[in-house]
């Protein structure tokens, strides 16, 4: 068996809307106040999933991504990974009354362990960056490069740089009055764009999304190829 090790497990997550007593509400919140629809469904189609994929999901809460991508491959071996028990069980449910066979991991990525003939060759994550501790960012784009295979892809959707007064209202307003202005801060000033480029090749944005809570992105980048 193989074993991350870079996250630093004691660090504390921020609940799926801030508030544990909010998480039985997130998915209608999500899809009522996020524009869900329109970028979930390009995540999925820019994901691209074939029979012989290997995915994780970093921060899978209630498992939505997840079900969409197995809709598309019911072939492609998925794998869910967060912290909170409680979006855990939602997505279980969830994917048990679809009969799928995703699996789930209840933990951070630092405690995943793979065994040795398993890497993954895409790493998805939605709305997680913006709630995890400043310090942290940075620590998680290099655990998602540890993992991935070479010439792997990552994909990712979230609050990253709002570029407009309007934006940056709406995203003050609700996102960062649930979950603090701390970890969302960085986001909101560009953090994001910049650690992903900085890690991966290749990386642009494909998408941005207005949404009443501010702007979602949609970027993508990919870990490069061993050149013997």
């Amino acid at each position: 068996m193989r074993k991350t090790s870079t996250l630093d497990r004691a660090v504390n997550f921020t609940p799926a809307l801030g508030k544990a007593w909010l998480t039985p509400l997130y998915d209608i919140a999500i899809r009522c106040l996020t524009s869900e629809k329109r970028w979930r469904s390009a995540m999925i189609a820019e994901a691209k999933v074939e029979p012989d994929d290997r995915l994780i999901d970093v921060g899978s809460g209630t498992g939505s991504l997840l079900i969409g991508l197995r809709s598309a491959c019911p072939q492609a071996d998925l794998l869910g990974v967060d912290p909170d028990r409680a979006t855990i069980g939602i997505a279980r449910r969830k994917a048990a009354h679809k009969m799928s066979s995703i699996r789930w991991h209840h933990g951070f990525l630092d405690s995943l362990e793979l065994q040795d003939n398993w890497r993954p060759n895409k790493i998805v994550s939605s709305l997680l960056f913006h709630q995890v501790p400043a310090g942290q960012k940075k620590v998680l784009i290099e655990e998602i490069w540890n993992l991935l295979e070479p010439g792997g892809m990552v994909l990712i959707a979230d609050y990253m740089k709002q570029e407009n007064p309007l934006m940056r209202a709406l995203f003050r307003a609700t996102v960062q009055r649930l979950d603090g202005f701390a970890d969302t801060q960085p986001n909101a000033d560009g953090v994001m764009e910049n650690l992903i480029s900085a890690r991966f090749i290749d990386s642009k944005r494909l998408a941005l999304f207005i949404t009443p809570t501010g702007a979602i992105s949609l970027w993508r980048g990919f870990k490069e190829r061993i050149v013997n």
